[in-house]
């Protein structure tokens, strides 16, 4: 067998085994300027020696993404917890190397070549260097999680006495936490972060403060009763007049922290029903200067619609022809969403009235039919069924003007839901009640194929 003679300073293995099948002996010096340890400084090894801490959960809780390869076990490509040595100077996972040797392997997985022996043998120094690695990466990550919890507390204990400018500042800092950290999310949670920030939130609350303070909420996991409580008539109001005037960033922050409370079950409709905040939100939509609002803006519409008594409230407000003209510039996941909200508002009979009137209706539906998914060729059939049965003289023609029953036919053919199938069957006799055989049959562009 291979085997390496580990050296020992100050009670501490210091050798390494290089992985590469010779046995070559590394200084501990040597593999953290090689990059085994990842440059890793010194100052921490003690500690992990001296405390012992599970090797496993360490793994398991630092989930890094590049690790060592001198770690990692050739059969699983996980990091090694018990690595052991076959007389090839490979190192393995011992669990993996035995299910191999289970499985009748009598090989190196790595080399394939055959064991003249198999037994295996603990490589005790790679595991010290595992065990240092990843502990002094553990430890790190404790202690600036410390760090950080003990600062969100800081910065809570601020916002209780702090007014002006200093309440600003503080709301900042702890924006700016709790974005880049999981556990000060949890520190405020738990330390009654919400319930403070949220008071902070009422009608003489000026936008500064309110934008940062919905900023920080916005990326909280809010329970039942803190929902409940921003869900007040005057935080709502002030949600809207910063939806309106805030900054871009403001604005989605608004939109996402709407959005998020009206998942509640005791949100009410009321709180919704806003013109203000409708307009507020269409403007949001159709910013061209900064389109990153439009997907938030239009998710939060969307949930908007689901309630019945907001949706003639939208269609009152210009919703429908301002959504048909910003459909050819959205992108795919927009527009999925945009075209449900349509579909929806259709239902009404405002809503097809709205869309009958809207002269790029017809055109931009027959546009997306069988383009970017099934749910879009869904939605826009559903729109163009509802126009054309609203007005079949008038819609029909202009629906057929612009291809639609050669799209009809597309679908019709192709694999999609039997269900859309169906109704475009239904459509396509709808729009051929206005032609004679010869005609539709010419605008269906399909006369080469029948000859």
């Amino acid at each position: 067998m291979p085997m390496f003679q580990p050296s020992k300073r100050d009670g501490v293995v210091v050798a390494a085994f290089d992985g590469s099948g010779d046995g070559q002996v590394l200084d501990l010096d040597t593999a953290v300027k090689d990059g085994v340890l990842g440059g890793v400084g010194g100052g921490v090894i003690g500690a992990a020696v001296g405390e012992k801490l599970d090797l496993k959960k360490m793994i398991e809780e630092l989930d890094l993404p590049e690790i060592p390869s001198v770690f990692i076990c050739p059969i699983s490509l996980e990091p090694m917890q018990d690595p052991v040595t076959l007389c090839t100077g490979q190192t393995y996972e011992r669990s993996n190397i035995l299910k191999w040797f289970n499985l009748g392997h009598y090989t190196c997985p790595t080399t394939m070549q055959e064991l003249w022996d198999d037994s295996v043998t603990p490589n005790r120094t790679l595991y010290h260097l595992i065990y240092t690695w990843f502990s002094q990466k553990y430890l790190l990550m404790k202690k600036r999680s410390e760090d950080v919890q003990g600062r969100v507390s800081e910065l809570l204990q601020t916002l209780k006495k702090a007014k002006g400018q200093a309440r600003i500042q503080a709301l900042k800092e702890l924006k700016q936490v709790v974005a880049a950290r999981a556990t000060a999310m949890k520190t405020v949670v738990d330390e009654g972060g919400v319930s403070l920030i949220s008071s902070l939130l009422g009608p003489f609350t000026s936008h500064a403060v309110g934008s940062e303070a919905i900023a920080v909420l916005v990326n909280l996991e809010l329970d039942s009763e803190s929902k409940t409580n921003l869900m007040q008539p005057t935080k709502i109001s002030l949600m809207v007049d910063m939806l309106n005037e805030g900054s871009v960033e403001t604005k989605i922050n608004c939109t996402r922290l709407i959005e998020k409370l009206m998942e509640e079950k005791e949100f009410r409709a009321e709180s919704i029903s806003s013109h203000r905040l409708l307009v507020g939100l269409m403007r949001l939509v159709k910013d061209k200067r900064h389109t990153n609002g439009i997907l938030p803006g239009l998710s939060l519409l969307r949930s908007i619609c689901l309630h019945k008594q907001v949706m003639g409230l939208i269609v009152s407000i210009g919703a429908v022809s301002q959504l048909v003209e910003l459909l050819p510039a959205l992108e795919p996941d927009c527009l999925e969403l945009a075209l449900f909200i349509l579909d929806i508002l259709s239902s009404l009979p405002e809503g097809k009235a709205a869309l009958k009137d809207c002269g790029n209706t017809i055109p931009n539906m027959v546009r997306l039919l069988m383009r970017i998914s099934e749910s879009c060729t869904q939605y826009a059939l559903s729109i163009l069924w509802s126009v054309c049965k609203l007005a079949p003289e008038e819609c029909s023609s202009v629906a057929v003007e612009a291809g639609l029953a050669a799209k009809l036919l597309l679908v019709i053919q192709s694999g999609c839901n039997p269900v859309l199938k169906q109704k475009s069957s239904e459509l396509l006799k709808l729009c051929s009640l206005n032609y004679t055989d010869t005609i539709f049959i010419s605008k269906c562009k399909l006369t080469r194929t029948i000859l």
